[in-house]
């Protein structure tokens, strides 16, 4: 446990975490490892000048299966005097005008498709101002109903947003990716050529294996890039997902495997993207404790480490092109949305060889 420290939000931090280590106010965790260096060795990765989009389509995976409070994206045109704005002449305006024009709107789950996690997004129960009761935290001690708002919360009127029922947050917020933006070099690891499309919990042990095999190394700063062949199953589904496929389905980091998460501690890497559903296992497997996080690999890196989670990315032409050319590096561009507020965001990222 450190010691005592003079930040107003806590006296205490999680044993283990990185609260405090880039200032008492950080909000971006390990990004901060992505210095001008880290982006120039990144770019310097860039030979053949080939970019690869490694997003699926915002309107996959289809339904509501995968996570009932997620739904699909819903296109509408705008409107205008109550008329929607599709295929709309402007000469409606001034008969002289020849122009048509379409314009559209849409209602968007976040964290549907190919998405970053924010810090705001998983946090803990955990005694951060040492009075031996615990609170509602995230990442660096920012608290839940003070700087991470929600229905209810008396200081949600003042906010941009200032809708009644509605959610802002005001530390944390999902912008603060965009606004210095992530870019830096990706690290893959094809865990499908290992593992093809059965499902695998890979803990520690297993991942060693994987990285000596392959020859892969991970330096501090790397954002570790997960190929499990789950999208690819995803896509085949046609926006009809089958859970008993998919839950039988791919290769997922074993999150109660303390050795692995010690692994991430140490290796430095600035964020984990995976194009599987949550990068561990969830459910995960039983504790062994009699409290603990449901999802211990989040708990870890969200709440303490502060490296962000990319999820359901779409890695099979990168991967297969990488590994047809001996390369695991290359350049990785992949900023959210610049949405002030919102604790997840889709992306589209690119990665550039």
């Amino acid at each position: 446990m450190a010691a005592p420290s003079a930040n107003p939000r806590w006296v205490r931090r999680p044993a283990g975490s990185t609260w405090g280590d880039f200032g008492p106010d950080d909000q971006l965790g390990r990004l901060n490892l992505l210095t001008p260096a880290r982006r120039r060795e990144a770019a310097a990765e860039v030979v053949e000048g080939l970019a690869f989009g490694l997003s699926l389509p915002l309107d996959f995976p289809g339904g509501a299966k995968l996570n009932a409070r997620r739904k699909p994206p819903v296109l509408r045109p705008t409107e205008l005097r109550g008329q929607p704005f599709m295929n709309a002449p402007l000469r409606q305006f001034d008969p002289r005008f020849t122009d048509v024009v379409c314009d559209d709107q849409v209602t968007l789950t976040l964290q549907y498709s190919t998405q970053w996690d924010s810090f705001a997004h998983v946090g803990a129960w955990f005694d951060a101002d040492g009075d031996g009761e615990p609170e509602k935290v995230y990442y660096n001690g920012y608290r839940a109903h003070e700087h991470v708002l929600g229905p209810g919360d008396l200081r949600l009127a003042a906010c941009p947003c200032g809708a009644e029922g509605g959610s802002y947050a005001l530390a944390l917020g999902i912008e603060t990716f965009a606004a210095q933006p992530i870019q830096g070099r990706g690290v893959l690891v094809d865990l499908h050529a290992h593992v093809g499309q059965r499902r695998e919990l890979v803990d520690h042990a297993r991942l060693m294996h994987i990285l000596r095999s392959d020859g892969v190394v991970v330096e501090p700063g790397d954002m570790l890039v997960l190929h499990t062949g789950f999208a690819d199953v995803v896509l085949s589904m046609n926006r009809e997902p089958d859970m008993a496929v998919l839950d039988a389905s791919c290769a997922v980091l074993d999150g109660r495997d303390p050795a692995l998460l010690q692994w991430i501690t140490d290796s430095g890497i600035s964020a984990i993207c995976a194009d599987n559903y949550a990068v561990e296992a969830f459910p995960a497997r039983e504790l062994a404790e009699a409290a603990g996080p449901a999802l211990p690999l989040h708990e870890h890196c969200l709440f303490k480490l502060g490296v962000p989670l990319g999820e359901l990315w779409w890695l099979r032409e990168l991967a297969i092109w990488l590994r047809a050319h001996g390369r695991h590096r290359f350049l990785l561009t992949a900023p959210p949305l610049r949405l002030p507020g919102a604790v997840g965001s889709p992306v589209t990222p690119v990665a550039t060889v």
